[in-house]
């Protein structure tokens, strides 16, 4: 019988190849390159046996493919079942780590009845966005695209999770595969999530106060906590093992009626205020929330993320955009929970983040924040960056280096993605 974890040859790398025996060990012997006593030691026709790359012990295979560049990784995938279980094992992740082979790299999903189409972007100058459509993936794995309208997308190692209202999927970035995932307990829309310490955090977008843990390893979803407020169209981010639910407003705790629906005074104004640029902090190792943080100055909080032991917060006024940075390492002592006030982005006064223009902050690795214009259309900016043309309508990509505070301008996402979350992982 052939062993269903056999590989085929055919199309090997010269890596691959190399790893395998040589299938004329006589050839050096008659051509005279082999000494007497060495040929002498050549068993016979009858005792020889021909080996393959399955036969590789498992931590010599995951040594070779530690090293193959991230662009290959998709075809190792196929070449056999046990490759394609060692590309998404966690213990290949942690040896392509650990030999600095890993990047983060800027990815952006979008979900359509059509499928699932993903770009990625290494943020190297000059280089265009990569794109992979997976043509009917999410009506073929049972996953309806209404399903996973206003998803939240997080990333966990080498992984992008879509998690919408009542379904969730898992993008594998190595092997370039989709596949279901369990949804969480409570239908939740425009909520906070984030990744720590291994896990999945969500709080946020329903009537519950209930804070949900993911665990990978087992598909599972735990409630571990109870938000000490209930917030609508929250933001997730994520610091030195705390957990930040940022923004939105207030979910009453009554039934909202129509007359309250039609009432400027509900949330009220002042409560509403407060909620739109408050933090709270869920502690994940103590299992417990720590005193919260206000956004300096107010505003609305649009977009956030984590980088660097710092959360980085986008705030909408009136009149103005603001950028800021708070300290979320906790090992600076009396420091954390402090805010700074950072260099906006380059975006025209005019401009009002709210449903008309919207942006998704993304912290790119240690040293990078990528703000992606996901919705609406900034014609005033385009002309001043020096594009003639009018009516694109998302995609625009600024990147804010950490380390110098200067913004720069990355390459646009594709216009194909409408409405696509972003995030960043590792390959």
């Amino acid at each position: 019988m052939v062993s269903t974890e056999a590989c085929n040859s055919r199309s090997f790398s010269w890596l691959v190849k190399s790893c395998l025996p040589n299938p004329h060990p006589d050839a050096r012997r008659k051509s005279g390159f082999v000494s007497r006593a060495v040929a002498e030691k050549v068993p016979p026709d009858n005792q020889r046996y021909c080996a393959s790359i399955s036969s590789l012990p498992d931590d010599l295979l995951l040594e070779c493919l530690s090293r193959v560049s991230p662009s290959s990784l998709p075809s190792v995938a196929l070449v056999c079942r046990r490759w394609s279980r060692f590309v998404a094992s966690t213990e290949l992740y942690s040896l392509r780590r650990a030999n600095g082979h890993l990047r983060p790299t800027l990815y952006a999903v979008a979900v359509s009845d059509f499928g699932v189409l993903s770009a990625s972007h290494g943020l190297e100058p000059g280089r265009p966005w990569k794109t992979v459509l997976f043509t009917g993936a999410a009506p073929a794995e049972g996953l309806e695209a209404s399903s996973l309208a206003h998803a939240r997308l997080v990333a966990l190692d080498s992984s992008v999770y879509v998690l919408g209202r009542n379904a969730s999927m898992r993008y594998h970035t190595w092997s370039e595969t989709v596949s279901p995932r369990a949804p969480m307990i409570h239908h939740r829309k425009k909520f906070a999530a984030a990744a720590v310490a291994g896990r999945l955090y969500v709080a946020g977008g329903c009537r519950a106060a209930a804070v949900e843990e993911y665990d990978p390893a087992s598909d599972t979803w735990h409630v571990v906590s109870e938000a000490p407020r209930k917030r609508y169209g929250c933001i997730g981010a994520a610091a030195d093992g705390v957990f930040y639910v940022i923004g939105g407003l207030r979910i009453g705790d009554g039934c909202r009626t129509a007359a309250a629906a039609s009432s400027s005074t509900f949330p009220p104004r002042g409560e509403a205020h407060v909620y739109a640029s408050s933090m709270d902090l869920y502690d994940v190792g103590a299992g417990a929330w720590m005193r919260g943080r206000q956004v300096p100055n107010g505003g609305c909080v649009v977009a956030a993320c984590g980088a660097g032991g710092h959360v980085y917060v986008l705030a909408s006024h009136a009149v103005e955009l603001s950028f800021w940075r708070c300290e979320g390492r906790r090992s600076a002592g009396a420091a954390f929970g402090e805010w700074g006030r950072l260099r906006p982005p380059p975006v025209p006064a005019q401009v009002r983040l709210d449903g008309t223009v919207r942006f998704c902050c993304v912290g790119v690795g240690e040293s990078a924040v990528a703000l992606v214009q996901v919705v609406g259309s900034i014609d005033d900016l385009l002309r001043r960056s020096g594009r003639s043309e009018r009516g694109h309508r998302d995609g625009l990509v600024l990147v804010y280096d950490c380390r110098s505070g200067e913004w720069n301008r990355g390459p646009d996402l594709p216009e194909v993605l409408s409405r696509a979350g972003c995030v960043s992982a590792e390959c």
